[in-house]
């Protein structure tokens, strides 16, 4: 486990709050990137494709880990299960010293939290998601907001506060809250649920049925966020499978 992209994730955290985390977390990258080389006899500091696309997969996770300390805290409770499901995403892809690390770094934003004031930390996370929407493409983005449905679905039950954060969450990075809707749907068997998927109405007509879910399919294809680690990819295509199950129960219905 290489340390300095975690190393400038805290420094950034602590000069600038969350929004610098981001930034300190992708220098911090860099800089690990650079030792590597080093340390493997390279005469130059450059980065190869390999390594920008760890820069990549670094920086989302640790905006993953901004932006999900805020929608735990959301409803005002910090939940085991939703700590845990974080932790076990960092565990999978770092290791366990970056599981420690992680839930060091959400523990002291909830502690930032506190300290400045429910707003005044808003806005905080209000810039974070301004930057992920400049330097995230919009599959990304997406797959980002899967993982923060998922982590404040893990104990169960989501709070109408913790709807209202992921939809302003969404709104920031630059995206429609209706993708909220459609993630909370995903694992419904219902057809009222495969509609919400879909993100239409049951009365639209087949001809805008069909065009929905052929842009629905394009920017959540697996394909388009492989860059970023096999277990990101794994999510996606999870997600990609139920939307096309809700696709087959509409085409069902209609006869299609």
């Amino acid at each position: 486990m290489a340390f300095g992209k975690w190393i400038g994730g805290w420094l950034g955290w602590a000069a600038y709050g969350p929004l610098g985390a981001l930034i300190g977390f992708a220098i911090g990258a860099v800089f690990d990137s650079a030792t590597d080389n080093v340390e493997g006899g390279a005469s130059s500091f450059h980065l190869n494709s390999q390594q920008s696309r760890e820069g990549d997969r670094n920086s989302f996770f640790v905006s993953m880990l901004v932006l999900a300390a805020y929608i735990v805290r959301a409803d005002g409770k910090i939940m085991h299960s939703e700590m845990e499901l974080v932790r076990g995403m960092l565990r999978q892809n770092f290791g366990e010293e970056a599981a420690r690390e992680g839930d060091n770094l959400m523990r002291q934003l909830f502690e930032e939290q506190k300290r400045i004031g429910t707003e005044a930390y808003k806005q905080n996370i209000r810039q974070a998601c301004m930057q992920v929407a400049l330097h995230v493409d919009y599959s990304g983005r997406l797959q980002l907001l899967n993982f923060l449905v998922m982590i404040a679905q893990a104990d169960g039950r989501v709070d109408s506060v913790e709807v209202a954060a992921l939809k302003e969450v969404a709104q920031w990075m630059q995206m429609s809250a209706q993708e909220v809707d459609s993630m909370l749907h995903l694992e419904g068997d219902s057809l009222e649920d495969a509609y919400k998927v879909l993100g239409v109405s049951p009365n639209v007509s087949d001809a805008e049925l069909k065009k929905a879910y052929r842009k629905l399919a394009l920017e959540h294809h697996p394909d388009r966020v492989s860059a970023l680690g096999d277990d990101v990819r794994r999510a996606a295509e999870k997600k990609f499978q139920e939307i096309n199950a809700a696709k087959e129960r509409i085409w069902k219905a209609r006869g299609l």
